[in-house]
């Protein structure tokens, strides 16, 4: 059975759109909330230390996935990658592991979104409905939450370049904001103000920097987005592993520099103030910088411009990972219909955006556990990826690598321990992110929901499960046509050589 074909996705997205989509993944409501606790743990310096920890181990699985990318430009990345080098098995794992990863921050965002409303209008919150876990649900917050779930379902259904555009305009925002607070920090900032908080007096320099370190990964996840569109990019393979690469310098970098203006512009008297009364450190920050308290407002847009390119990305990633998923008849094929018109896997948006609009009538804090969750299933991915790519260094060394890593072995193996490390974090007790029981919960019932069907579309697609649909480039398709039209007229002229050598055996005049 041939398993190729020729992609039934439109090639749309230009190098910026794909930067745009992978950056702004990554820059989603961090930087407004949790400047504060990154300073308070690490310090200022500590705290820029701990990025560029926390960077570099990214930056190693960043690599593996960059080689991959360029080699295997195919809808669903991860699946693809692993199933060459686990087979199906692991390759299910892989992929239904990011699928929770994706899903669960979509869901939450879903949720933040309305939050934030209510730290810019306190009473925006009317029409109080039930408590979930402490959290108070109201008519207004859920209505923003439904409505805006709705709408980025539909500019994903609409099609992969008008989800990139609407990416671009939200992530310029994002990038100005941040360029304001880092400039008017520098020129109103007073360096007296990192005296008692250059690294955390309780920790010492190593502990500042690790403290921040460890929870930094959790912050870069979504440059994985890119090799799930690998089929809608229209840009030169090489050039996807190096944007794939800037979009994760580009985050570390605009993470750090947060972390130094917000540091520079106010004392650790201010901080802890700030702490203690609304959280949003950098928005107190922005509003001291500029001396005006509306410029807080300024940056808080900022952040939740920060959540919608996050939705919008990872709605765009788990609706693919799905599709590729259903593809290989690993979960019902159901999910991989594409759009007739705007070719985008719409029965799988469908069900992502489905998702992102029952979330919020959970509560918030439902919702941070599902996300701590999801991070577990995200770094579990990576370094199956990691794996994936050592493999296939060894099991297809002669597979064309347009990007490739040179010292792959040293490569490899920093992202497998490094990705290694962050499972295990997540898992230890006394490492102070490990999962509690509520998401343990959430992560053992996916667990179980991809057994169901695992094992569902195994007995229904029998030797149909599992299977790795290659597609080719429009340059294969065109060469396999002049190959088999080339092929169709050599048996033509030996059929018409056959039947004339026979005529003339039996002594018939031509």
């Amino acid at each position: 059975m041939d398993n190729s074909k020729k992609s039934d996705f439109d090639k749309v997205l230009g190098a910026w759109d794909i930067l745009v989509i992978a950056f702004g993944a990554m820059i989603g409501w961090g930087w407004v909330v949790s400047t504060g606790s990154w300073i308070e743990n690490g310090g200022v310096i500590g705290g820029v230390l701990g990025f560029a920890i926390g960077g570099t181990m990214i930056f190693f699985v960043g690599l593996t996935y960059a080689e991959l990318t360029a080699a295997m430009p195919q809808c669903g990345g991860e699946h693809v990658f692993s199933h060459r080098a686990l087979g199906p098995v692991g390759s299910f794992v892989c992929t239904w592991a990011i699928v929770l990863g994706y899903v669960s921050v979509a869901c939450f965002e879903a949720c933040a979104l309305p939050t934030i409303i209510t730290y810019i209008y306190p009473d925006f919150l009317k029409g109080y409905l039930y408590t979930v876990a402490g959290f108070d649900v109201y008519a207004s917050w859920l209505a923003v939450a439904v409505i805006v779930a709705v709408f980025i379902t539909y500019i994903n259904i609409r099609g992969v370049k008008t989800a990139a555009i609407l990416q671009t305009i939200l992530t310029v925002i994002i990038g100005v904001v941040g360029i304001m607070l880092i400039a008017a920090s520098g020129i109103n900032g007073d360096v007296a103000n990192l005296e008692g908080q250059i690294f955390s007096s309780e920790s010492g320099i190593l502990g500042s920097m690790f403290k921040v370190a460890l929870v930094t990964p959790f912050f870069f996840i979504g440059f994985d987005v890119i090799p799930q569109a690998a089929e809608e990019i229209n840009v030169d393979l090489k050039k996807i592993g190096k944007i794939l690469i800037l979009s994760i310098v580009m985050a570390v970098a605009f993470y750090a520099l947060i972390v130094m203006g917000v540091g520079y512009v106010m004392s650790s008297d201010e901080i802890e103030k700030s702490m203690a009364g609304s959280g949003l450190v950098t928005a107190d920050a922005m509003a001291k910088a500029f001396n005006s308290s509306a410029m807080a407002k300024v940056l808080i847009v900022g952040g939740m411009c920060g959540i919608v390119t996050s939705w919008n990305s990872f709605l765009m990633g788990g609706s693919r990972a799905l599709y590729s998923m259903a593809e290989s008849y690993m979960i019902p094929k159901f999910f991989s219909k594409l759009h007739p018109r705007y070719k985008t896997p719409v029965n799988a948006l469908y069900l992502v955006g489905a998702l992102t609009i029952l979330a919020p009538f959970a509560g918030r804090k439902m919702l941070v556990w599902i996300v701590d969750a999801g991070n577990f299933g995200c770094c579990a991915a990576y370094c199956l990826v990691a794996v994936s790519f050592v493999i296939l260094r060894k099991k297809e060394p002669d597979l064309v690598r347009p990007y490739k890593v040179p010292a792959y072995r040293f490569v490899g193996t920093m992202a497998i321990l490094m990705s290694g490390f962050m499972v295990v974090c997540y898992m230890v007790p006394a490492s102070g992110s490990a999962l509690v029981w509520q998401e343990w919960m959430i992560a053992g019932g996916w667990c179980i929901l991809g057994v169901i069907f695992f094992a569902a579309s195994k007995i229904k697609y029998r030797d149909m499960f599992g299977i790795l649909i290659n597609v080719i480039s429009d340059e294969d398709a065109a060469a396999l046509q002049v190959s088999d039209f080339e092929l169709n007229k050599a048996l033509d002229t030996a059929i018409d050589e056959a039947i004339t050598m026979a005529l003339k055996s039996r002594g018939v005049a031509l």
